[in-house]
């Protein structure tokens, strides 16, 4: 049998013969760190082809191939050129089958000239989709060796779904192995890197689906967020990206850790570099009833009232509670900035903004731990024995110890116990959000939290790994001022959660403030880890918090928010990641 190297080495061979070698290019210097615009500079791209990448919305491009201005062919081959740029600059892909891509877009083109009528809402559209996301006939390796070599023999329902609406999937994306981790790196296909600043990470687990949609190589994306999977990778991206509610879009056939716990179970949800590839992603999802093919989806059309805002005052004035930071940690002088310059531009639209006061955030913290470590380290210890893989112990040169993790897992009845609490904590959490009516001027309870989504604006690699935490008496995991605390709450909670750009980081203006009192050893070591250079151009982005199933309405008062802060863009001098271009 070959060793677990000898595996990925054949896997790397296969997917370099499946990448054309007339898209080879010569990669930017690795000394050269904000790597996003280099497609467009490398000279593979043809002007229409960077017109077709980088063209504002999702709505404009499926118009143009719903009346045929646009063929598919052509528009797959472009993000297909774009997307092996990026592969080749900060590597987020894992599978390449382009021949595959192009006969879909091909057959697109052919049933739109046959019938005149495009086949689906999605018609032509090229969508990437996590590695985890199983393709009919196509590995889904999970950042594991040992799944290599077991190609699926059935589509995800969510990959037939995106079929039947039209669309073509055409690349798949790196994630971290075991997929918990904040930072994407794996031994199969390595690290993926931040396109506006390859010190930083591009987050975890859906990091290779957040640095490719930022290099604009995919129009609209699937990713998964079991802690915040989604919106980190989002924020350290500076692209879009929503934590749907639990069940929302259809998950089976899709491969995950901790598969079969359902204490906190992971969604998939869209990823785009703007906000219409999320509505028209989630729409058209839920137009095929997917509860239909799927037992867990919830059986819950897409309410078109509800995105109206129709129980938040039709969205003519909103409130919304700004969440200066967790009572655990203090985010980074870009943090506050990006919350700063929200709330002014909320303000200056007519929308009213208090103060969130975060309610229990610490105890939410450890059930979330709780809940990841329940099965000690059974699952992933089943999947590294199949070829002697060694468990990825850190994402940089720090130590961290296999023997710190729990080896013991939790009987049903100790499981069941942290269901009480977490049930417990949501009910405590949900008064605590109904109760603010008494300090709004609209008698209704705040619209939604508008929050960090970590203490930084990216990580260094290595950084963003698990918080420092103790379950049954012993560490199980490293310290780190930087993974989920800011994000698994919400999935705990099971609040959706949209992300949003906001700025980027300016060492000139956000610079490092004097210290604080430190609220614990993590905000401190999260305070003396900035340094403002090191974060140079990185995005900074939030994100905005509804409560459960108001998907809907969190995509519709995401498009408030962020329409306030482009309509303040010259005042702020806000130097929002650049958008596409319309044709």
């Amino acid at each position: 049998m070959p060793t677990w190297q000898e595996l990925v080495a054949d896997k790397r061979a296969r997917q370099a013969d499946e990448t054309p070698k007339d898209w080879l290019i010569v990669p930017p210097p690795t000394d050269r760190l904000n790597v996003v615009d280099f497609p467009r500079e490398c000279g593979l791209l043809s002007p229409k082809e960077i017109e077709i990448t980088e063209t504002s919305d999702v709505d404009v491009l499926l118009r143009n191939l719903a009346s045929g201005v646009l063929s598919s062919v052509e528009v797959t081959t472009a993000f297909y050129k774009r997307a092996i740029i990026a592969h080749q600059t900060v590597n987020p892909l894992t599978e390449i089958f382009v021949k595959r891509a192009l006969a879909r877009a091909k057959w697109c083109d052919d049933q739109l000239k046959a019938s005149g009528r495009p086949i689906g809402p999605l018609h032509g559209l090229p969508i990437s989709l996590k590695d985890q996301i199983c393709i009919n006939g196509l590995e889904t390796s999970m950042g594991y060796v040992g799944w290599l070599g077991k190609p699926a023999e059935k589509d995800a329902i969510l990959t037939e779904i995106l079929h039947n609406a039209g669309a073509v999937p055409f690349v798949r994306t790196n994630v971290p192995q075991t997929l918990m981790w904040g930072e994407t790196y794996n031994h199969v296909f390595g690290r993926t890197l931040n396109p506006y600043n390859r010190k930083l990470t591009s987050g975890g687990s859906s990091g290779g689906e957040g640095a490719l949609i930022a290099m604009k190589g995919s129009p609209l994306g699937v990713g998964s967020d079991i802690g915040g999977s989604i919106r980190i990778p989002a924020a350290f991206c500076g692209i879009y990206g929503l934590r749907p509610s639990y069940n929302r879009i259809p998950y089976y056939g899709t491969l995950t850790s901790l598969e079969g716990q359902d204490s906190m179970p992971s969604v998939l949800g869209p990823m785009s570099d703007n906000l219409n590839g999320i509505k028209v992603f989630m729409k058209t999802v839920i137009d095929q009833k997917p509860w239909t093919k799927d037992p867990s989806a919830v059986h819950k059309p897409w309410i078109e009232e509800e995105y109206q805002l129709c129980e938040h005052g039709g969205g003519k004035k909103l409130v919304f509670g700004i969440m200066w930071n967790d009572g655990i940690i203090v985010p980074h002088p870009p943090i506050i900035r990006a919350l700063e310059l929200t709330k002014k531009a909320l303000l200056i639209a007519g929308h009213e903004v208090v103060d969130w006061v975060p309610h229990r955030h610490a105890e939410i913290t450890r059930v979330v731990a709780e809940v990841f470590a329940a099965c000690a380290d059974e699952d992933s210890s089943e999947a590294l024995k199949l070829t002697g893989e060694p468990l990825v112990h850190n994402m940089a040169d720090v130590e961290f110890v296999s023997s710190d993790l729990p080896n013991d897992s939790i009987s049903a009845f100790q499981l069941w116990q942290i269901h009480k609490r977490k049930l417990a904590l949501r009910k405590s959490y949900l008064d605590h959000w109904q109760a603010t009516k008494a300090i709004t001027s609209t008698g209704r309870p705040i619209d939604a939290i508008i929050a960090p989504v970590a203490c930084g604006a990216s990580m260094p690699h290595g950084e963003n790994l698990q918080a420092l935490l103790t379950l049954r008496g012993r560490v199980v995991a490293h310290v780190s001022p930087s993974y989920t605390q800011y994000t698994g709450v919400f999935n705990l909670l099971d609040y959706p959660s949209c992300v949003f750009p906001v700025t980027r980081v300016d060492p000139a203006i956000d610079v490092k403030k004097r210290a604080h009192r430190f609220l614990n050893k993590r905000d401190e070591r999260c305070y003396r880890l900035y340094d403002p250079e090191l974060w140079r151009d990185a995005p900074v982005s939030l994100q905005l918090v509804g409560q459960s199933y108001e998907d809907e309405a969190v995509v519709a008062m995401t498009g408030i928010v962020d329409a306030a802060l482009k309509a303040q863009k010259s005042t702020f001098s806000l130097d929002i990641p650049k958008a596409r271009s319309s044709l």
